[in-house]
């Protein structure tokens, strides 16, 4: 009789499953012997591109960090720029002035570091001098005997101008005086009759009492109207006496004070040689010189309240700095955890009048962390600053034209306030965006000018390569985190530890996390069950504790899941046979921790065209990977046994007792082992589950999680009891990522439990079901007595079911058949 059972596999051993640390490797007994690492380690490409990023100052060449949360990005990009040590670009004092031509449009002044802060002390200095100085000056008896004798010139003109015109007034028997109109008064021209002065309305009431003829009215009445239009004419010319008075006494002020405040004003001049300070001091001089009545004690007219305008009378002369860099050594580094974007680009604040009104001047004006990282660099989360209005926008403007115009973000506003337009500052802030993997592809994939301007993207890595330089230089990371942290010492026993579940986290026994808040987390839960043990020193037992503790206060919906599957509301076979059912393994995701549970997978076929049903898909239940999944198993089928005849079944696949989204492909060797269990009537091992992605070509691909779904097919071996028979079915390449639980790897060393790695489909399903998979024969068949050669005859049993019967021809089958009657083969 042929032997149709499987060949024994091989099994991983204990050693295979974890790669331990032994705390002997390390030459000392704890972290209070070694130096901490103030280094970033395990970010060689991330250091590299940030190199390029910082030190290249040219057009475009901002820096996207991408990686993980928890890798450190946002804590540790300020150290790597520390470390880089780029070259700072000279720093310069930026100052708002009043811009006298204008004062809706502020003048920028720039200064060498250190300068702007000396310029205003200045430059109040010298409006404090002249204060004092130029009421003196005008105080002065040579000044006021020159205004004295100007004074006098102009009364001499002025009554002699009203002399001459009433006196000819006079000649004509009229006369000048004064009328009320109202409030006030004014000059008229009046008629005298009788040496009486009459106003003209009344003529002709002196025409009916005899006084005057008729005549002698409109004679009185045309001149009248000449000497109103002369009475014009004198008022001009005094009016431009006055005016020619006014401009001569202005003139004799300025020349009084001139001395004193070109003085002043030409010292600063030769103090900062400065074309825009230069231009800012000559208006500020000329504007001084046409305003001496303030310097003169002259306040300006009050409202209808009696309130001042404007208490603040010489903040046209103030010096408004927006950044000052006097104490600034280093180049700047400006993380901004809240990009606002009045934080981010500056504002212009507004004063209310008192009644209602809101004003800004160029006092008001804000510098934000753009302008205070100018020449340096600004450290910003991406997807922060795109879910603040306008700040976007606004950035790529500047990153485009390297011109910052501080606005205020007036859509916040209800009212409409003053619009004031500063000067634009030369923006050479070099921007970092911290940011996901996921929003990099998506910005440099839609938005313009995007890869014009974040030119250099530098990956923060998650993981590291495990070496005994990478162990060590961890020890020194954890050291810095014991200093940081201020927390107890760790032994090499707890160094140990934290690097194997450092592994563990990685997801390979090869690799470390970089994911440092992980650690970090680890070790200030084991620094505190420490302590609450009363020890000084934390172990590999504080550090385990740390992590199973952690685990179980995020366990409620694993725990739960383990609860139904030993009440048997979750249906789950842990020993036994069944045909057509298979234990498939699936990874839940948490808050925190993820675990693994089986889920029984099952398939059932029939008659039909070779689809494969997916049940899961049917009813929206199922991912686009799961999808593909499904149509590689199809794929699978057609290459493996639809070379000879066309499939003729159905099949349907269905993760029972699944509600939830189901996606990825790792359930795809279960899928294919239970369709092959159907069709050959073969049953599979409920003692064993399957894991596994597979190609069309029948090669067994790795997967993702395989501790955690290893460990929950073992907890729920465990609930029913282990029988020595129980395992799971891994792929081969995953042998690699094994960090099992020291439970796990006791009960396989005691073999109570198994582990079979596997690359094909056919080791897969000899171990599912202790029978020959079966090989290819040169006649085109698979051998009999085998799971393939089964599965082969029942499909070529259903392909014969649904072939066609011949075509009867009017009774002549029978004959052509030689009177014998025509059988399907």
């Amino acid at each position: 009789m042929k032997n149709t059972k499987a060949p024994r596999h091989e099994e991983l051993q204990p050693a295979e499953l974890k790669l331990r640390v032994d705390p002997d490797f390390f030459e000392f007994e704890s972290t209070r012997n070694i130096t901490p690492i103030h280094e970033i380690i395990g970010q060689e490409r991330a250091l590299k591109a940030l190199k390029v990023g910082v030190e290249l100052w040219a057009p475009g060449y901002n820096i996207f960090i991408t990686g993980l949360s928890g890798t450190g990005k946002a804590t540790t990009v300020k150290q790597m720029l520390e470390v880089i040590r780029p070259k700072c670009p000279v720093l310069k004092d930026y100052a708002y002035v009043n811009n006298f031509e204008d004062n809706d449009r502020p003048c920028l002044l720039v200064f060498p570091a250190g300068e702007a802060s000396k310029f205003k002390h200045d430059m109040n200095g010298i409006i404090q001098y002249l204060q004092s100085k130029i009421p003196q000056a005008l105080e002065a008896e040579t000044y006021k005997n020159k205004r004295k004798k100007l004074l006098a010139e102009f009364s001499e003109k002025e009554q002699k101008l009203m002399n001459n015109f009433e006196e000819k007034l006079k000649k004509e028997n009229f006369s000048l005086g004064q009328i009320k109109v109202g409030e006030s008064s004014r000059p008229e021209v009046f008629p005298l009759v009788d040496n009486q002065p009459i106003i003209i309305q009344q003529l002709d009431e002196q025409v009916k009492q005899g006084k005057i003829n008729k005549e002698k009215a409109i004679e009185i009445s045309t001149k009248y109207a000449l000497y109103q239009e002369e009475l014009q004419s004198v008022f001009k010319k005094g009016l431009k006496l006055s005016q020619d008075y006014q401009e001569k006494l202005q003139s004799l002020e300025k020349n009084a004070v001139n001395v004193i405040v070109k003085g002043a004003i030409s010292g600063l001049k030769d103090k900062y040689k400065l074309e825009a300070v230069a231009k800012f001091l000559d208006h500020a001089e000329e504007h001084i010189l046409n305003t001496l009545d303030l310097f003169k004690g002259i306040r300006p007219k009050t409202d209808e309240d009696g309130e001042t305008l404007n208490a603040d009378y010489f903040k046209e002369y103030e010096v408004n700095i927006v950044l000052d860099n006097s104490s600034t050594k280093e180049c700047p580094i400006i993380i901004e955890t809240t990009p606002s974007y009045n934080n981010i680009f500056g504002t212009i604040e507004k004063f209310s009048d008192g009644h209602g009104g809101w004003y800004a001047d160029f006092t008001k004006i804000k510098a934000g962390a753009l302008l205070k990282a100018n020449g340096g660099y600004l450290v910003l989360n991406a997807m922060d600053a795109f879910q603040e209005p306008g700040v976007w926008k606004a950035l790529k403007r500047v990153l485009m034209y390297g011109k910052l115009e501080i606005q205020d973000f007036v859509s916040y506003y209800q009212f409409s306030p003053t619009i004031l337009k500063p000067e634009p500052i030369d923006c050479r802030t070099k921007i970092i965006f911290i940011g996901s993997q996921y929003l990099y592809s998506l910005l440099s994939g839609y938005e313009d000018d995007f890869k014009k301007i974040f030119k250099v993207k530098a990956d923060f890595d998650y993981e590291m390569n495990r070496s005994e330089t990478s162990l060590i230089e961890y020890a020194g990371v954890i050291k810095k985190l014991v200093e940081n942290e201020k927390l107890m010492e760790f032994d090499k026993s707890a160094i140990a530890a934290i690097i194997e579940y450092a592994s563990r986290y990685a997801g390979q026994k090869g690799k470390l996390t970089t994911r440092f808040s992980f650690v970090a987390d680890l070790m200030r839960e084991a620094n505190f069950w420490a302590k609450d043990n009363g020890e000084n020193c934390v172990c590999a037992y504080h550090v385990h504790q740390a992590y199973n503790n952690g685990k179980e206060r995020h366990g409620l919906f694993e725990s739960k899941i383990s609860e139904m599957i030993s009440e048997g509301s979750i249906m789950i076979d842990t020993q036994g046979e069944r045909v057509g059912q298979v234990n498939g393994l699936a990874v839940y995701g948490s808050d925190y921790f993820s675990f693994g549970k089986p889920t029984r997978i099952t398939a059932t076929v029939s008659l039909g065209n070779g689809n494969i049903i997916n049940v899961e898909r049917e009813s929206g239940l199922s991912g686009n990977t799961h999808n593909k999944g499904v149509l590689i198993i199809g794929g699978y089928f057609r290459d493996t046994f639809g070379q000879k005849f066309p499939l003729s079944f159905t099949a349907s696949l269905v993760f029972e007792q699944g509600y939830g989204l189901i996606d990825g492909d790792s359930a795809s060797t279960a899928e294919i082992c239970t369709l092959l269990s159907t069709l050959s009537g073969v049953p599979i091992k409920q003692s064993l589950a399957v894991t596994g992605s597979v190609n069309q070509k029948g090669d067994i691909q790795p997967i993702g999680g395989v501790n955690e779904k290893i460990e929950g097919f073992f907890d729920a071996c465990r609930i029913f009891g282990l029988n020595k028979k129980q395992g799971v079915i891994i792929p081969e390449q995953n042998v690699k990522d094994l960090m099992l639980r020291d439970d796990v790897i006791e009960a396989v060393q005691n073999n109570e439990f198994h582990i079979y790695p596997v690359t094909r489909i056919e080791e897969a399903i000899e171990i599912l079901t202790g029978m020959k998979a079966g090989k290819l024969m040169k006649n085109g068949h698979y051998e009999t007595e085998t799971v393939f050669g089964k599965v082969e005859k029942k499909l070529k049993e259903m392909y014969l079911k649904l072939r066609p019967f011949p075509k009867k021809n009017n009774g002549l089958a029978n004959n052509n058949a030689g009177g014998k009657t025509l059988k399907r083969k």
